[in-house]
């Protein structure tokens, strides 16, 4: 069981979901609120592309395992406001597999663990192709022991007292994967004198908002991202959306309520702040294909948060809901037991990557969800073969989810309708399962919640 424990610390059927948003008379509209069209600001291009004489790695060791070879690099990616930036930095490739020109390079926290070794091994097994952990992000504890959120509220709060936009700290995380590209490229020409030119770049939590804004940089290494539990784009609608339905801002996020950056001040300074690290502001750059996986009961975001930015996100673009999964994405039994692995991320990351690495097709599912007279019909629609589909339902007293138990249905015939309920609120969304070769994943379709007529 230990094996997986790395990960809790971590962490023949298609089309659209119409969703409108609507306000009570005299209230303000969310949309309008965090409309935007102005150019994203310059200062995370300005950090990123600023030269820094103190990067530099150096090959620790390579290790020759039954499962394959693994090398561990020492890497400085930078040094920021007088403090060195030191990963360490993993490269996994499984018994048998070539190396690709592009791989995935998941970022993380901590240093290299047992578990961590496993975990970055079986990614790479199950992509068949290399696979790149960068450990360290970010740079912590600092400023009187801050780990976390709690070292991204100061930092957010010492950029609002001191307007130097080199503060914030998304900025140095984002940095150390695009210095840990370069590494690995020159690590793979001196080692394999093989080109590297391509990254999927993947992360969980803060992890995942870095993934996002690493690709905002408009980096051409970038081939796609898969942003994991970091549903919260378009950051002033999403704290509209928390507080309509917890009633109050997630206990989870109370770094930033207690530092009073939560709700979004309304300062100059704020505002450009909120534009320098909400990835929605920097939609029309993020272009490349796009895998979110969230878990259906986590306590950070509302149930529908995904709806907030979803329409907006360009290119192609997929997402995995777990049900009965909180922030670590692991599916719970009706006893509340976890299960050791997350399988359905884990499959589905996998996946995805593998798709981008051997120019492989995904499913292009697409799916309607229309709504009428208390009722809504869901229609899906795949250039794939499906081999099961499943629609998931989950009953609230209200908007608040969290702690709902979600319920499957096997669905053997499609368009599937879902009624509102008597009273409370219903939540549901379809999966759709594929095989790839040896590999079973899955794919969603947003969700839907549905009042009670009053």
């Amino acid at each position: 069981m230990h094996r997986w424990l790395l990960w809790i610390g971590l962490i023949g059927i298609g089309g659209l979901i119409v969703v409108s948003f609507s306000t009570q008379a005299g209230e303000p509209s969310a949309v309008a609120l965090a409309k935007d069209d102005a150019e994203p600001p310059p200062d995370l291009i300005n950090y990123v592309q600023a030269k820094d004489d103190s990067f530099r790695w150096k090959t620790e060791n390579k290790q020759q395992t039954d499962a394959g070879v693994i090398y561990t690099l020492d890497m400085i990616s930078q040094t920021w406001h007088d403090i060195a930036w030191d990963h360490k930095l993993q490269i996994f490739i499984p018994k048998g597999a070539e190396i690709t020109p592009t791989i995935l390079l998941w970022n993380q926290g901590g240093r290299p663990s047992t578990g961590s070794v496993v975990l970055g091994m079986e990614f790479a097994k199950r992509v068949g192709a290399p696979v790149a952990f960068l450990y360290g992000i970010p740079k912590q504890p600092l400023f009187g022991g801050k780990t976390e959120d709690a070292l991204i509220a100061e930092t957010f709060v010492r950029y609002l007292e001191t307007k130097d936009s080199t503060w914030p700290l998304l900025f140095p995380m984002v940095k150390s994967l695009i210095r840990a590209m370069d590494a690995i490229q020159q690590f793979a020409k001196h080692e394999w004198q093989r080109e590297i030119n391509g990254f999927v770049v993947t992360g969980a939590s803060k992890r995942g908002w870095t993934s996002w804004l690493t690709a905002a940089t408009g980096d051409p290494r970038i081939k796609a991202i898969a942003p994991l539990v970091i549903d919260t784009l378009n950051m002033p609608v999403q704290m509209m959306n928390q507080v309509k339905a917890f009633g109050k801002p997630s206990e989870m996020i109370r770094d930033y309520t207690n530092r009073k950056l939560v709700p979004i001040p309304n300062t100059p300074e704020a505002y450009k702040l909120w534009r320098m690290v909400d990835p929605w502001v920097y939609r029309e750059r993020i272009t490349v294909p796009k895998m979110i996986i969230n878990g259906a009961n986590d306590p950070y975001w509302p149930l529908d948060a995904l709806n907030s930015y979803w329409d907006d996100l360009k290119g192609e673009k997929y997402v995995l809901y777990v049900p009965n999964a909180g922030h670590d994405l692991r599916e719970r039994d009706a006893n509340g037991k976890p299960e050791i692995l997350p399988h359905r991320a884990t499959n589905t990351l996998c996946a995805f990557a593998r798709c981008i690495i051997f120019n492989k097709p995904m499913p292009q599912l697409q799916w309607v969800c229309s709504e009428e007279l208390g009722q809504c019909k869901l229609e899906l629609k795949s250039a794939a073969k499906v081999r099961l589909v499943r629609l998931w339902i989950a009953e609230s007293p209200t908007r608040d989810f969290r702690p709902a138990r979600w319920e499957q249905r096997p669905q053997t015939e499609l368009p599937a309708t879902v009624h509102a309920p008597d009273k409370g609120y219903r939540a549901f969304f379809a999966e759709t399962e594929y095989e790839m070769d040896d590999l079973i994943f899955s794919l969603c379709t947003q969700i839907r919640i549905l009042e009670a007529k009053k």
